[in-house]
């Protein structure tokens, strides 16, 4: 069998997750793998076999998306050559995590996909989100349209919503609390979270896109973004002050450690996590401001945890989407 794995390069998490799937995927046969975006920290272990500038959004410095950066980076153009370009007809199977070359090119072609995403969970409406209605729904419809969905949330709000991929690298993972706590917060440069956390009794541990060699200011210490490192920061952490991500806030509620959220100004989807997580009784800030203190306070002295059941499914997930969406004559019983 012949799989293409189209994976989103815009943020860590469709990377981390796909360093658990591929795995898996090459248990069933070849697979190739395809990487759009810019914006990743971290990265693939397997070769790739095709990686295109695609489209992509840039973090800004003051909690939201930075958009000329993200328009400065835009080619349009070049998005529609590889749409055009990319050749399909010879795999028995592929699998989008909300990567746009592929996707449209699938739908020009006439050729079917299925996703598997967090973004495609919210095909159903069920799924959590603000009352009022949003532009960026057409986003999640059009972005990276596919035939089929394999979606993952916090909860299993429809019949083909999973609970979150959690990596065996974290499953396994021996835990302490050391008493600092890990921050990760992409959209909002050092200096702000630097002013704020400084202001707390508490030892805060930040992982920066921004900084390239670690250093400490009194009770604060900022490293570079690294895979291990953030690992074992969450393993030993109190808690993690996070974004509205999907990812991340999943593998520290699995490690049982306190998160505070606070999503990205005008970013729909962390609006919605945002939303979700705070059903469950994640607590949410919606932005820094001079009462950021104040929150930060009353969630350190708040020992209340919310308890996740996140089985590890990843296999039987990937098993059935083999079985259900790959060309019949390619399987091999």
């Amino acid at each position: 069998m012949k799989i293409l794995f189209a994976i989103q390069g815009t943020g860590n998490g469709h990377i981390s997750r796909a360093r658990e799937i591929v795995p898996l995927l090459q248990q069933y046969g070849e697979v190739d793998l395809l990487i759009s975006g810019t914006e990743a920290e971290v990265s693939l272990t397997q070769p790739l076999k095709y990686k295109f500038h695609g489209f992509s959004f840039v973090f800004g410095k003051k909690g939201g998306v930075d958009n000329w950066a993200t328009f400065k980076i835009m080619n349009l153009p070049q998005l529609w050559r590889d749409m055009h370009s990319l050749p399909l007809n010879h795999y028995d199977l592929i699998i989008n995590d909300f990567e746009p070359v592929s996707a449209w090119a699938c739908r020009l072609q006439k050729v079917p996909s299925v996703s598997l995403s967090h973004q495609c969970s919210f095909v159903s409406p069920k799924t959590p989100r603000p009352a009022k209605w949003n532009y960026a729904e057409w986003l999640f419809k059009y972005y990276s349209p596919t035939t089929y969905h394999v979606g993952f949330h916090f909860d299993r709000y429809d019949d083909f919503i999973n609970t979150p991929v959690i990596r065996s690298g974290i499953r396994e993972m021996e835990t302490a609390n050391l008493g600092h706590y890990t921050v990760y917060l992409p959209a909002y440069d050092d200096k702000t979270l630097l002013k704020h956390l400084s202001l707390t009794d508490a030892k805060w541990q930040i992982f920066s896109k921004r900084q390239k060699t670690p250093y400490r200011q009194g009770n604060v210490e900022i490293f570079p973004v690294n895979n291990e490192a953030f690992n074992k920061s969450l393993a030993n952490c109190e808690g993690l002050l996070t974004g509205g991500g999907f990812e991340g806030p999943a593998e520290a509620l699995f490690l049982k450690k306190k998160v505070l959220m606070i999503p990205m100004k005008g970013q729909y989807e962390q609006q919605c996590n945002a939303l979700a997580a705070s059903k469950m009784g994640v607590p949410v800030v919606n932005e820094i401001n001079d009462k950021f203190a104040g929150h930060l306070n009353n969630w350190i002295q708040d020992d209340k945890k919310v308890i996740v059941n996140f089985p590890d499914d990843t296999a039987r997930i990937v098993d059935d989407l083999i079985k259900r969406y790959a060309k019949p004559q390619s399987i091999v019983a």
